[in-house]
């Protein structure tokens, strides 16, 4: 995914890659019509077949008009969705912080009064998003960004979902679920019917 550095999706020039998972390639990149720099989240949609793909392209496009209506401080605001030759992407403030996967790798174990002030926020993040009917279904250090100042952000909202979605439609039922084990409530391994609970359990373990 590499190869989209120096490129340009639309106004946004590529400038180079700040993070990668199973599910998306984030880029740091540069808004040639505002001019300032964004993060450019690209979906990984090699796993959906071609037939799953176009049904795929029209819930992203869904989610991320639902999750661009999200308004709380520490909930990462999508600001625009593309489609780059069959892989969505979505444009966010770029955050300068990093994510609190890469501050803990660098910093170690916090202390826990240390760890509750941080996450405090985001349990009020996701209460906000619960009561817009909207869950998570990923909460984990490497979706919590983190602003200059240290302030915690919450990002990737329904991803995970519309991936596993797709790939279990496709492959029968074959396929693990998407997401992140260590972080996952019971219910979310063994059946695709979860609740706002599951971000609440996942909010613990991270906590932890």
């Amino acid at each position: 995914m590499n190869v989209l550095t120096g490129q340009s999706l639309g106004r946004y020039h590529i400038l180079e890659p700040l993070g990668e998972g199973g599910m998306a390639v984030v880029y740091k990149a540069f808004d040639t019509h505002l001019e300032h720099e964004v993060a450019v989240k690209v979906i990984r949609t090699e796993q959906i077949s071609p037939a799953a793909l176009s049904r795929a392209l029209n819930r992203f496009e869904r989610e991320a008009k639902a999750v661009a209506k999200l308004d709380h401080p520490n909930i990462v605001k999508v600001m625009d969705y593309g489609d780059h030759e069959g892989s969505p992407y979505l444009v966010m403030p770029y955050l300068p912080g990093g994510t609190l996967k890469q501050y803990l790798k660098e910093h170690g174990r916090m202390a826990w009064k240390d760890a509750a002030h941080l996450l405090i926020p985001i349990a009020e993040a996701l209460d906000y998003a619960h009561e817009q009917k909207l869950i998570h279904r990923d909460v984990k250090p490497s979706n919590i960004l983190l602003t200059a100042k240290g302030r915690p952000m919450l990002t990737d909202f329904g991803v995970a979902k519309i991936i596993d979605d797709e790939m279990t439609q496709d492959l029968t039922g074959t396929s693990a679920t998407v997401g992140t084990p260590e972080y996952m409530a019971p219910e979310q391994v063994v059946s695709k019917t979860v609740d706002h609970r599951a971000d609440i359990y996942a909010l613990g373990v991270v906590y932890y």
